[in-house]
């Protein structure tokens, strides 16, 4: 036992610290936005990399609750040290494993480098030896560096533009009050564009398919997707046209490849999502300001990341159309890049500055959604009194015997536009 009273550390966005107990609630608070189940049908046996955050958490929770998914999820997260909570994913993790257990889901959890052959090992291992093939793999990874296996090089992933210069708004926040200032940022280089699409791109996304297949492990009809973004033409010179952007270019490139190595035994989809609040996003400059806004003009159409992950889940069951774009991408994004959402939020980019920042974008809300990322600012939570930090990361624990339980495919529905 180790009860700590935890007061917020953070440098701007990036917090160092997590409240565990404000973590569990915004989990409990995913778990009530998904879906009931429906139906008693058995889940399909999934491997969600990136299971502790964003879109990745948001499917772990969507699939456990509503599809009965069994199988592994994987997250790279810091344990607890004297100086320290763990990392704010550690805690969801484990909450999310007290529900999938509470509602009888045969579901584990590995914490390690994703990017890693031992890791790759692992989880083939754990997989082959509880639940048999995979019908699904949820790839949902943000990470600054990567280290490839193949030649031990480190990858560091940057932000920048590529071909010019970016200069552009940006929220900060001067002693908590919402501001709009200016942002330059310099061209990226080919090493750093390069270095990048190492990290951010298909190429590990490639290899777990591959580590997969070695050992016969993907089932017939086998699906995987990638999570990716599109976004607005206000910040494409940041993200779609700039280093990010090469990097989801390359992992929708990959899903070509992948489709061309099943052979038509199963199919890959990147998966471009909307906009939202995530530990990554907030990293990205001028997607503060842009989210505000966008958020502003929305309002009760805004759709969050559990709503995103039903959405995906209704669609890969066949419960829905796929919603393929000309470019075989799912796109979950049509409430965000609505032509008329976007103008509005156009007109606001244009005119916004620090006098109008208040009624022109959704600066608390967006602050408070930061925090959350990390269990603070969530409602209900009595931040005054000691919280319990020493957290396990969860057992791995039984619930069914897989031989037992038929496994159900993801639909494979018609590839074409729905």
């Amino acid at each position: 036992m180790s009860l700590r009273e935890i007061k917020p550390g953070n440098r701007g966005y990036l917090y160092v610290n997590s409240h565990p107990t404000g973590c569990r609630a915004v989990v409990d608070r995913m778990w009530e936005q998904a879906p009931e189940p429906a139906g008693d049908r058995p889940g399909p046996v999934a491997l969600v990399i990136g299971s502790s955050a964003g879109y990745g958490l948001a499917a772990t929770l969507v699939g456990l609750r509503a599809h009965r998914m069994r199988g592994l999820g994987i997250a790279f997260e810091a344990a607890e040290t004297e100086r320290r909570t763990a990392g704010a994913g550690w805690y969801r993790t484990a909450r999310t494993a007290e529900l999938a257990a509470g509602a009888g889901a045969d579901f584990t959890f590995l914490n390690g480098d994703a990017f890693s052959d031992a890791v790759k090992d692992e989880a083939a291992g754990r997989l082959a030896a509880r639940f048999g093939k995979v019908d699904l793999l949820i790839y949902s990874i943000a990470a600054p560096r990567r280290t490839d296996p193949l030649t031990g090089e480190v990858h560091h992933s940057v932000i920048k533009p590529l071909g010019a210069d970016y200069r552009a708004k940006t929220l900060v926040f001067e002693e908590g009050v919402p501001q709009v200032g200016e942002l330059h940022l310099q061209a990226a280089d080919e090493a750093e564009r390069d270095a990048t699409v190492q990290v951010m791109g298909g190429a590990d996304w490639q290899m777990w398919i591959d580590a997969l297949q070695s050992k016969d492990l993907l089932a017939d009809g086998f699906r995987t997707v990638a999570l990716s973004y599109v976004g607005s033409d206000i910040t494409a010179p940041i993200y779609r046209a700039g280093t990010i952007g090469a990097a989801k270019q390359d992992l929708e490139d990959t899903a070509r490849a992948i489709n061309t190595r099943l052979k038509g035994t199963g199919h890959a989809h990147t998966v471009v999502a909307g906009a939202a609040v995530t530990q990554a996003s907030t990293a990205i400059p001028s997607i503060a300001l842009y989210t505000g806004i966008l958020h502003r003009v929305t309002g009760d159409r805004w759709q969050g990341t559990v709503d995103q992950a039903a959405d995906l889940w209704s669609r890969l069951c066949g419960d829905a159309g796929l919603g393929l774009d000309d470019q075989d991408r799912i796109r979950l994004d049509d409430w965000e890049m609505d032509p008329g959402v976007q103008a509005a939020v156009r007109v606001t980019w244009d005119q916004v500055d620090s006098d109008t920042i208040a009624t022109g974008a959704d600066t608390r809300w967006f602050r408070e959604q930061v925090g959350r990322l990390y269990g603070w600012d969530v409602p209900g939570v009595d931040y005054g009194v000691e919280a319990e930090t020493t957290v396990p990361w969860p057992a791995d624990v039984r619930t069914t015997t897989s031989a037992s339980v038929p496994s159900a495919r993801v639909n494979a529905v018609s590839e074409g536009a729905a």
